[in-house]
């Protein structure tokens, strides 16, 4: 039995929760919170609380990295050695996770389930590790539950696929990251696409 049915109207009372990274998400308020993880004082319906967080969430970037840039800013880095001009030039991260489908896997802890994994998709934010040759690229994903397809997983037996989309900002470059997940294993394949910038 197929357990998301994107159909059913959710009348679970949610709360909306932050970490320590200031990074949003949402938890059944009667449920105690996962570790790392705090109440903000807003709960409600579903859909309340993912407006809430479109509203107080305007700054995607982890609390640490924003520190980081800020202290960049206030001493920047010496500039580089120029580039030689008739030299190779390398491919930026984001460009080359563009360039065709890559090994993913899905990061969780303590564990790596199906439910486990089920709950991330609920809270609408995931982790993905990209396992090829970009070895150690984990990116965080914010769900665009309209652009998935559940259609083919069976989260109850842990069998089928998962399409996944969101998007993340990586490298100060907007992009979605579209993933096809394999339950059994919870490993597939994944890419980027640079999000157009309209003026």
């Amino acid at each position: 039995m197929n357990l998301y049915d994107p159909d059913r109207e959710d009348t679970t009372v949610y709360q909306v929760v932050v970490n320590h990274e200031e990074q949003y998400s949402i938890w059944p308020d009667r449920k105690e919170l996962p570790l790392g993880w705090k109440g903000v004082g807003k709960s409600g319906l579903k859909p309340e609380c993912l407006a809430y967080i479109d509203e107080v969430w305007t700054d995607m970037r982890p609390l640490s990295l924003r520190k980081r840039m800020e202290e960049m800013a206030k001493t920047p880095p010496p500039s580089p050695l120029p580039a030689d001009p008739n030299g190779p030039r390398r491919k930026s991260l984001v460009d080359r996770l563009c360039e065709g489908d890559h090994p993913v896997e899905a990061r969780l802890h303590p564990e790596k389930t199906v439910k486990l994994f089920k709950e991330a998709i609920d809270r609408n934010y995931i982790y993905l590790k990209f396992t090829g040759p970009t070895e150690g690229t984990e990116l965080g994903v914010r769900i665009d539950h309209e652009a998935c397809d559940f259609r083919q997983a069976n989260f109850g037996n842990g069998m089928g696929t998962v399409h996944l989309e969101g998007k993340l900002t990586l490298d100060y470059v907007r992009v979605r990251c579209i993933a096809d997940i394999d339950l059994k294993t919870l490993e597939g394949k994944g890419r980027l696409e640079k999000i157009a910038v309209s003026n």
